[in-house]
């Protein structure tokens, strides 16, 4: 008689196993307390997020004004992310123009709260939603980041394995239940990223997917919509931008997140497959919305853009795609594209994104054309943020 497999014991084997790899990895990467550093950023990088001349930030280091860099091989600066910040500030100081050091909200300016969505995994979804995130921190925005993806892909970019890290909760689940739900503050974690701050996912999230029916059959008057947007308003005057990281699904977490935003991005990969799987996502998040907004849920955004993600110039095919969805969606179209890169998906696996890795690693034509095209689309979002705030 054929041996008979039991798979729940089969794939909690292969969950352990795999697990335990994945921190040995993480120990072997960012030695010796498995955490996460950011590296320091060379004078021409820094010149370049501030929009000054490298000559000009030597003046200030020999002049003894603002941070002073360390002096790496062949004396190149080296500048630290708090060191960039500190810079940010003496030159707002002196700026003609306010903002333009510090881009981020002044007074009656309402918070940003930025929803990265796709029905489909491997859009590039989270991979876009880290790299906006660590860039508006890069530019002096105060950003806190979400991960309400039960995979939680995000969380692990920024150093957190969830099976080990958040052994006792943590994730914006613990702020969002309904039974004892805690304040959002004491979830919120620092990251290695100067002006970025976390909210790390995992499994737990699903108690949220699996408690909404049962509130809402009891017809206890808690409404689950409201839910995310009621805890942003607890940490409000803290931040600038709020990025969301959504799970690949049209479940209650997403109509949550999407109630709370003020602003909607949906990554899209230049696939027949990939397009028509976006119909069916967006034709089911039409109707559902529709029925939270009856129900009394906030439907109103500062904009709505669809953002190509992973896509191959050359590639005949895709280029029709991208042809066909923009005339089909106009100027909700963002004008620049997510190049695919091997620079992108060679920093993902030492769970590094393009912000954080050293360009020694690639050539430089690599780096240099991955580099250009996610500024590109970060600047393009970031100047949809600033023209909500009516600038």
């Amino acid at each position: 008689m054929k041996d008979e497999i039991r798979i729940d014991r089969l794939v909690g084997e292969h969950a352990s196993r795999l697990s335990e790899r994945l921190l040995a990895h993480r120990a072997q990467l960012f030695p010796p307390n498995a955490s996460k550093e950011l590296r320091r950023f060379t004078s021409g990088e820094v010149a370049d997020l501030l929009g000054v001349k490298d000559a000009y930030l030597r003046k200030l280091s020999l002049d003894g004004r603002g941070p002073q860099p360390e002096t790496g091989a062949g004396g190149r600066r080296l500048y630290t992310p708090q060191d960039i910040l500190e810079l940010r500030h003496l030159l707002e100081a002196g700026a003609k123009v306010p903002g333009t050091y510090l881009p981020g909200r002044r007074e009656g300016d309402h918070l940003q709260v930025v929803t990265v969505i796709n029905f489909k995994g491997g859009s590039g979804k989270t991979t876009t939603a880290a790299h906006l995130a660590q860039k508006c921190a890069l530019d002096g925005y105060r950003v806190l980041a979400i991960d309400l993806d039960p995979q939680a892909s995000l969380s692990a970019l920024h150093g957190f394995q969830p099976e080990f890290d958040l052994l006792d909760g943590g994730t914006l689940y613990d702020a969002i239940r309904y039974d004892d739900p805690v304040p959002l503050r004491s979830i919120i974690r620092k990251t290695y990223f100067t002006n970025l701050d976390l909210v790390p996912g995992n499994l737990d999230l699903m108690e949220f997917e699996h408690d909404t029916p049962r509130v809402l059959s009891a017809r206890t008057g808690q409404m689950f919509f409201t839910r995310i947007s009621e805890k942003l308003a607890e940490i409000e005057s803290d931040y600038d931008l709020v990025v969301i990281d959504c799970p690949p699904q049209l479940g209650f977490l997403t109509m949550s997140a999407l109630s709370a935003a003020t602003a909607v991005l949906v990554t899209v990969h230049p696939q027949m497959l990939d397009v028509m799987s976006m119909c069916q996502f967006l034709l089911m998040t039409s109707n559902l919305l529709g029925v939270v907004a009856d129900a009394g849920g906030n439907m109103s955004y500062d904009w709505l853009r669809y953002v190509i993600t992973r896509y191959e110039p050359g590639d005949g095919p895709q280029n029709q795609m991208v042809s066909f969805v923009r005339s089909l969606f106009g100027e909700h179209v963002l004008n620049h594209t997510v190049l695919k890169s091997t620079a992108i998906s060679d920093a993902g696996i030492t769970k590094q994104t393009l912000y954080e890795i050293d360009k020694s690693q690639f050539t430089r034509a690599t780096y240099d054309r991955a580099m250009e095209s996610l500024n590109a689309v970060n600047g393009e979002i970031e100047g949809l943020i600033q023209h909500a705030w009516g600038r």
